[in-house]
């Protein structure tokens, strides 16, 4: 029988409030999701100047990351390569794919940026992530019409049973058309600051919260 994993604390940024931890940290229903972004950005004095090159989908992603490895510093547990990054969303990097689209597709109008298209890839927020805390362990990002608390949980529990990991950073990173949700935790083989098991259930019930 394999050993029991644990989500060990978990960050949910949606419908204009920031929760980590069961914790509502910030709420601003009224700002349209750029702006929102920014002003959490902004409220966690989170000081990393290269946030304003990121896209948007980028962004969500790092600020997610950074609250929630804040909550639960990691990095001072782990070595580098023993830390994944599992993540996954619906609209892969359709965002600034459609900027970048629009640079190219008139011949007499023709302004490609590098800036733009570095980031038509959805794994470059991984990028992001492993760049900000050092990370050098296992990372992939997935496609799928929703989230897949079956897959991703089986994933993760493989990448721990396995060894190739010793603890996950996981879930779900969207923007596209002005709505955008990021659900990040950490799954470990023992008990933290959260000692929530990590299954399917628990997965949906946080991911739904």
């Amino acid at each position: 029988m394999k050993a029991k994993k644990y989500i060990t604390s978990y960050c949910s940024i949606k419908n204009g409030k920031v929760n980590v931890n069961g914790k509502e940290l910030f709420s601003d229903s009224s700002l349209p999701s750029v702006d929102f972004i920014k002003s959490v950005y902004k409220h966690f004095q989170l000081n990393y100047p290269k946030f304003y090159k990121m896209d948007h989908l980028s962004k969500l992603a790092f600020i997610a990351s950074d609250l929630l490895l804040k909550s639960n510093p990691i990095m001072q547990k782990y070595a580098a390569e023993d830390v994944s990054i599992i993540i996954a969303n619906s609209a892969s990097s359709l965002e600034i794919d459609t900027e970048h689209q629009n640079t190219i597709s008139d011949k007499n109008n023709y302004f490609p940026s590098p800036a733009v298209f570095v980031y038509t890839l959805p794994n470059i927020l991984i990028g992001e992530i492993a760049i900000r805390n050092c990370i050098k362990g296992e990372n992939t990002f997935f496609i799928f019409d929703k989230f897949d608390s079956d897959f991703m949980g089986s994933y993760n529990n493989s990448l721990l049973d396995s060894n190739k990991a010793k603890c996950s950073i996981s879930g779900w990173v969207d923007f596209y058309e002005n709505k955008y949700q990021a659900f990040l935790l950490t799954i470990e083989k023992e008990q933290g600051i959260l000692n929530i098991e990590h299954n399917s259930e628990q997965l949906n019930k946080l991911y739904n919260n």
